[in-house]
C-alpha cells in the first residue's frame, strides 16, 4: 500500500517538474542559422543566433562560444543586439565561420541555459545542420607554364634616395645641437608643476577612459573585464592602503570584511570582482545591462569612497 502511495507521489511530482520545464522553455525560443550551405575552402559563411526570451522566467545565459567545432572556425564574433519587444526581448548574434578542409561538416546544436529564479537550470538549444565545403576546381586540360629567367634591373638614382635622406638628416642633426646645446648655452627655465589631480579623480577618468573604448561592444569582453578589475584593485591598494593586485577575488574580499574602512564596500565589490571572474575565466558571456552595470558600479564606489576632508577646529582660550 505504501509503495503504491509513494509511485503515485513521484508520477505527480515528475509531471508537474515537467510542466513547469515546458512552461519556462515555452518563453524562450532559440534558433540558428546559415546564409549559405556551401562554401569554398577559405570563403566565409555567415551564422546568425537568436534568441526570444522573456525575462520574467529568469535569466537568458548565451551559449559559450568555441573556436573551433568539426573542422570549422570561428573567425569573427559580433557583439550581442538587444531588442525589446514588450514582455519579451529578442538578443541577435553574427558570427563569421569558415573551413580549410573540404568535405560535408555538421554545425552542432547551441545550447541557451535559462535560470529561473527558483527551480533548476533549464536547457533550450537550436537545431543542427551541416555546411559543405569545397575544393578550388583545376582545369587539368591546360599544361604546365616554364619558369621564366631572372630579369636584371640597373640601379638608378632612386635606389639610393633613403640613404641620401638619412645623411641630410643626420647633418641638420648635427647642426641644431651645435646652435642650440654648444654656442647658444640658454638656461632651461623650468615649467612650473600642473596641481597633483586628486585619486578619485584619476581613477574615474580611467574608467570613463575604458567605457569609450567600447571593448565589450567590440566582443573583447575578457580585455574590458581584466582593465576594469586592475583599475578597481589599483584605487584600493592607494585609498585604503591594502594589497589587492596579487590577491585572489576571494582573498581580497575577505580581507575586506575585516577592514573598517572598506567594509560597506564589500557588497558592490563581490558583484564587480565575481563577474569579472566569469567573463574572464568561466567563459560566460554577461548581458549588455551587466556590462554597463559593473562599470557604473565601479564608478560608484570610487566616487562614494572619497576620504572626508575635516575642518580643523580652533579651541577658544578663557
Amino acid at each position: 500500500m505504501g509503495t503504491g502511495v509513494n509511485k503515485r507521489i513521484f508520477l505527480l511530482a515528475a509531471i508537474i517538474f515537467a510542466a513547469l520545464g515546458a512552461m519556462a522553455q515555452g518563453d524562450t525560443k532559440v534558433s540558428a542559422r546559415l546564409d549559405t550551405r556551401q562554401i569554398i575552402i577559405g570563403d566565409q559563411a555567415r551564422l546568425f543566433l537568436e534568441a526570444q526570451h522573456n525575462p520574467a522566467s529568469g535569466r537568458l545565459q548565451w551559449p559559450a562560444l568555441i573556436d573551433t567545432f568539426n573542422k570549422l572556425e570561428i573567425v569573427e564574433k559580433g557583439k550581442i543586439d538587444t531588442i525589446n519587444n514588450g514582455s519579451s526581448v529578442t538578443y541577435r548574434q553574427r558570427l563569421l565561420i569558415t573551413g580549410f578542409d573540404s568535405g560535408l561538416f555538421k554545425v552542432p546544436p547551441f545550447q541557451f541555459t535559462i535560470i529561473p529564479q527558483a527551480g533548476a537550470a533549464l536547457i533550450a538549444q537550436t537545431d543542427s545542420f551541416q555546411l559543405l565545403v569545397q575544393t578550388v576546381a583545376v582545369d587539368t586540360t591546360k599544361g604546365f607554364k616554364p619558369i621564366k629567367n631572372i630579369i636584371f634591373v640597373k640601379p638608378g638614382w632612386l635606389d639610393y634616395l633613403w640613404y641620401i635622406i638619412a645623411a641630410v638628416v643626420f647633418i641638420a642633426l648635427l647642426i641644431f645641437v651645435f646652435v642650440y646645446f654648444i654656442k647658444s648655452k640658454k638656461i632651461a627655465i623650468p615649467k612650473p608643476q600642473a596641481p597633483e589631480i586628486p585619486l578619485q579623480d584619476r581613477t574615474l577618468n580611467l574608467l570613463n577612459e575604458l567605457d569609450g573604448n567600447q571593448l565589450w561592444q567590440k566582443n573583447q569582453v575578457k580585455e574590458y573585464y581584466v582593465e576594469l578589475t586592475d583599475i578597481v584593485r589599483n584605487y584600493i591598494e592607494q585609498r585604503f592602503r591594502t594589497p589587492a593586485l596579487e590577491l585572489t577575488t576571494d582573498e581580497l574580499l575577505d580581507k575586506a570584511k575585516m577592514h573598517r574602512e572598506l567594509l560597506p564596500y564589500v557588497s558592490v565589490l563581490t558583484v564587480i570582482l565575481q563577474t569579472a571572474d566569469l567573463a574572464k575565466f568561466a567563459k560566460w558571456q554577461p548581458l549588455p545591462q551587466e556590462h554597463m552595470d559593473a562599470i557604473d558600479n565601479a564608478r560608484k564606489f570610487v566616487d562614494t569612497s572619497r576620504p572626508v576632508k575635516t575642518e580643523p577646529t580652533t579651541e577658544k582660550k578663557i
